[in-house]
């Protein structure tokens, strides 16, 4: 091969969520459905997907069916997750709102919160929690922590 070989691929910037399901084709028609995701690669075999990476605005994430010989189990067969996947939205209200009607369970309601978001906490139907919000309102560390202390009675470091 020539050329130069990029160290990180095009569009895998930042950490990128890998998630384990119980039923990834499935998974990913729930995602385009309820995220508008666009899916950009899957490789499958025997009815089985291997890795398939999907899109969601900027954001990208990566799936797999469970394969337990390899430790890739879903939440759903470990008892849950302790990973919250955040993911910022142009327009929350209304992404959220698609995603509640196509399967999407509310956590915590989405509703303004104290460090400028507007966001809300939810369980799709594989067992993994996204928070979701919008940017509303930019703030200061100092504002944030004045804030901080007048909700929770304690001083923020």
């Amino acid at each position: 091969m020539s050329g130069t070989v990029k160290p990180i691929p095009e569009g895998h910037h930042g950490a990128i969520p890998y998630l384990s399901v119980g039923n990834a084709s499935e998974a990913i028609t729930f995602y385009k459905r309820a995220f508008g995701a666009t899916e950009t690669l899957c490789i499958a075999h025997e009815g089985k997907v291997g890795h398939a990476e999907l899109e969601i605005g900027e954001a990208r994430i990566m799936l797999c069916d469970e394969f337990p010989d390899h430790d890739a189990l879903s939440p759903q067969t470990i008892g849950g997750t302790p990973v919250m996947i955040h993911l910022y939205v142009e327009d929350v209200d209304a992404f959220t709102s698609r995603a509640v009607g196509a399967g999407l369970k509310v956590l915590r309601p989405v509703m303004d919160q104290f460090y400028g978001d507007r966001g809300g906490k939810f369980e799709d139907p594989y067992g993994h929690r996204w928070w979701i919000a919008t940017h509303v309102e930019d703030i200061s560390p100092q504002e944030l922590k004045k804030r901080a202390e007048q909700l929770f009675g304690v001083s923020a470091a």
